[in-house]
């Protein structure tokens, strides 16, 4: 990416910080709504199923992992609504790098996921979960967390691109749940019947659960599975990245 597109992406990132420090409220919801699954599972619907070991240990990881794929609705009502009031339509007619005004909402929102991750780490460490790595295999499991979190907003953005309005954002959001909770975030897959656990195994959010859970030392993590915790995020990324950033070229023919 040339120094002039740098420039231009950063500028839209600075915009959609602004628009944070303008409204608080749904910054504060977003970093909020973690903790509070993290809570409500640990306390009072946390059963382990299927889990050696202390379950908390099991579950923050998996929690980390897990809301790497909500809060994308923020993203999509975002994009949508440029679109439709037609900010995005003059963003275009200036002279900016094509798809600066995605790159700096992705980056924006990158931002608020490593803040969300120290918050629900913080958490973690209250509740009585702590880290059995070393520094380097912590840094290694934020830097999988976070991937998956690149992979996961560029999907956002392409299905906000498609959906163009606002109303359709409520729609797509309804199929995240289901896709995030059929992962090993919650329960081990060795609980569910096989053909079940099959399906949560291939899920991305498992590969990386399980790779963020064996280098924190805790209990489901297995040996080999960083691999695919970056080879899945990274196939992601290559299909909708380029995908959305076509779509927002094609926006004025």
């Amino acid at each position: 990416m040339s120094a002039y597109a740098l420039t231009d992406s950063w500028t839209m990132t600075r915009r959609a910080l602004a628009h944070w420090a303008r409204q608080p409220g749904r910054l504060l919801v977003g970093l909020v709504f973690p903790v509070m699954l993290l809570l409500m599972f640990a306390y009072l619907i946390g059963g382990g199923r299927g889990v050696t070991g202390q379950y908390r240990d099991y579950l923050v990881p998996g929690m980390l992992a897990l809301t790497m794929a909500f809060g994308l609705e923020g993203t999509m009502l975002a994009v949508t609504r440029d679109l439709e009031k037609g900010v995005i339509d003059r963003f275009r007619s200036l002279p900016m790098a094509n798809g600066a005004v995605l790159v700096g909402r992705s980056a924006a929102d990158m931002l608020q996921s490593a803040l969300g991750l120290v918050i629900l780490t913080g958490v973690g460490y209250a509740l009585g979960w702590r880290v059995h790595g070393s520094p380097a295999q912590f840094l290694g499991a934020v830097g999988l967390l976070l991937l998956l979190r690149f992979a996961m907003l560029w999907i956002g953005i392409h299905l906000a691109m498609v959906a163009g309005k606002p109303e359709l954002v409520q729609a797509v959001q309804i199929l995240v749940w289901p896709v995030g909770f059929l992962s090993n975030a919650l329960a081990a897959p060795q609980s569910m019947p096989d053909w079940l656990g099959t399906v949560v195994e291939w899920n991305p959010m498992s590969q990386t659960a399980t790779a963020v859970r064996d280098l924190l030392g805790g209990p489901g993590g297995e040996p080999g599975h960083v691999w695919a915790a970056v080879v899945w995020p990274l196939g992601l990324l290559a299909v909708f990245f380029p995908s959305a950033v076509r779509r927002f070229a094609r926006l004025s023919s």
